[in-house]
């Protein structure tokens, strides 16, 4: 899906590595961040469509990411991935915004569907919002 930018945090080196190709493989902008420092660093200093994001990082949590960049971002669409089934933490993370959850390991054609869906959200609140 051309001209969505994906930002992929993971703190496995190897899932993320393999994750990241897989997503450009399929068109798909895709861009590292190992934690949750980093990936607010990327943020700032571009523009992300959607944020793949796992739930289970080192340092500054995927919960506290998650909530950072829906108050600096808003209409930035978050998926939040988790090594474990986790009830309590997939409500947790959707009622602070996340458009979605999934558990790892995750099947690659459903996450690109779930990021086509969310790009076209973000779409959609950039319209009503008059942004292009």
């Amino acid at each position: 899906m051309e001209g969505c930018a994906v930002l992929v945090v993971d703190d496995e080196e190897d899932y993320l590595e393999a994750l990241v190709e897989r997503l450009r493989t399929r068109d798909l902008d895709a861009t590292p961040a190992a934690d949750g420092e980093q990936a607010l660093e990327q943020l700032a200093a571009g523009s992300f469509d959607v944020v793949v994001l796992d739930v289970g990082l080192p340092g500054l949590g995927g919960l506290e990411v998650l909530e950072r960049i829906k108050q600096r971002y808003p209409t930035t669409q978050v998926l939040m991935l988790s090594g474990h089934a986790d009830v309590k933490l997939a409500v947790r993370g959707m009622d602070a915004g996340a458009f979605d959850y999934m558990v790892k390991p995750v099947q690659i054609e459903e996450l690109v569907y779930r990021i086509e869906d969310a790009y076209q959200t973000k779409q959609l609140a950039e319209g009503d919002r008059g942004e292009a």
